[in-house]
């Protein structure tokens, strides 16, 4: 499928822990769409460090654990959502060595990850030197020809980090963006390996006068960027901070702080590139949900056969909120009310107990 008949490509945005997996999951189901699942945030910096890279500094971005990846990954500890199979027969990596689109893009893809990654690694490193955007464009249009989609979908968890630099990268790509009630995102964030890690470091720069969020609304990785995430990451004990003391209301705010920052990054968007899908939706009302999702990536997609098999799929669950204390349900509501107020949640939790 040449690249003239793609067509224009879509960003999944998210906080995190909020259902945009799932999403991922029922897109890739889609005879037309090619589902890049977590391929922009385990690039880490490098992802967007590299103005006009040529095919082996590409190569080399797609395949080696930048500093923050390896900090995370160099003791074995990997989250669910990895789909590479640390130890099965004929694995060739470990976690402190795995590439990067290894972790879930390209099992996500295809059974044959290890294949897969072998044949694409003549065409990236043949590559000339080329805007960086172009790279991934003649990456992602590769691979649509090759597993025969029409447009490339990307989605990674806590992407709302990387929201201006990927609409700078891709100024013509439409929008989702998929949010849920914060306060249950949080509980959920505080159950997350990684997110325990990010949020525990934010925390930890806060005490020495560094707001780690500053750069989530801007759209370029400068040297000193990368230097500071090198030095930072030789000197945090991301073992001690993941057991550190990092409260409901921390994850809440920082879930609010996330929020914001979409607000501010998407909010010039015109409303035919921009979809917003609250993931309750997605759960209580998943045929009207996905329909409307698949007509906004492009009215041709549509597919009754597609929407049949994966509008069986979500179902609603039960909030953990009302199970809280009071003391801890008033603390995150409030450390959530800016994110709440944003995409008009009421503050008062629909399941929470009186007080």
């Amino acid at each position: 499928m040449s690249p003239a008949r793609m067509l224009a490509p879509v960003l999944i945005l998210s906080s995190g822990r909020c259902g945009s997996t799932m999403v991922s999951e029922l897109l890739n189901r889609h005879p037309g769409v090619l589902s890049l699942s977590e391929f922009f945030v385990p690039l880490g910096s490098s992802a967007f460090a590299w103005p006009r890279p040529d095919g082996e500094r590409m190569w080399r971005i797609y395949t080696e654990q930048d500093p923050a990846l390896h900090a995370m990954l160099k003791d074995g500890h990997v989250v669910d959502e990895m789909l590479y199979k640390l130890g099965a027969p004929g694995a060739r990596h470990v976690a402190a060595d795995i590439p990067p689109i290894m972790m879930v893009t390209l099992p996500h893809l295809t059974d044959e990850a290890e294949a897969l990654l072998d044949a694409l690694a003549p065409f990236v490193r043949g590559q000339p030197r080329m805007p960086l955007a172009d790279h991934y464009e003649a990456l992602f249009g590769h691979l649509a020809a090759r597993f025969g989609r029409r447009v490339w979908v990307e989605r990674s968890g806590g992407s709302l980090m990387l929201a201006a630099k990927l609409l700078r990268l891709f100024p013509q790509a439409r929008v989702v963006h998929v949010y849920r009630d914060g306060r249950d995102t949080a509980m959920s964030m505080a159950q997350h390996h990684n997110f325990r890690i990010l949020v525990g470091a934010i925390k930890a720069c806060r005490r020495y006068g560094l707001d780690a969020t500053r750069r989530f609304t801007s759209d370029r990785v400068g040297l000193l960027d990368r230097l500071a995430q090198r030095l930072a990451f030789s000197l945090l004990d991301l073992r001690k901070i993941a057991e550190s003391e990092v409260t409901l209301a921390d994850f809440g705010a920082f879930w609010s702080r996330l929020i914001l920052v979409g607000q501010q990054v998407l909010g010039g968007l015109p409303p035919e590139r921009l979809l917003n899908i609250r993931f309750e939706d997605v759960q209580c009302a998943p045929r009207e949900t996905l329909r409307g999702l698949i007509r906004f990536i492009d009215p041709s997609l549509e597919d009754e056969a597609w929407l049949d098999a994966v509008a069986a799929i979500p179902r609603p669950t039960r909030s953990k909120f009302p199970g809280l204390p009071l003391a801890e349900q008033h603390a995150l509501n409030a450390a959530c009310a800016p994110g709440l107020a944003a995409l008009g949640y009421p503050l008062e939790h629909p399941m929470a107990r009186p007080a």
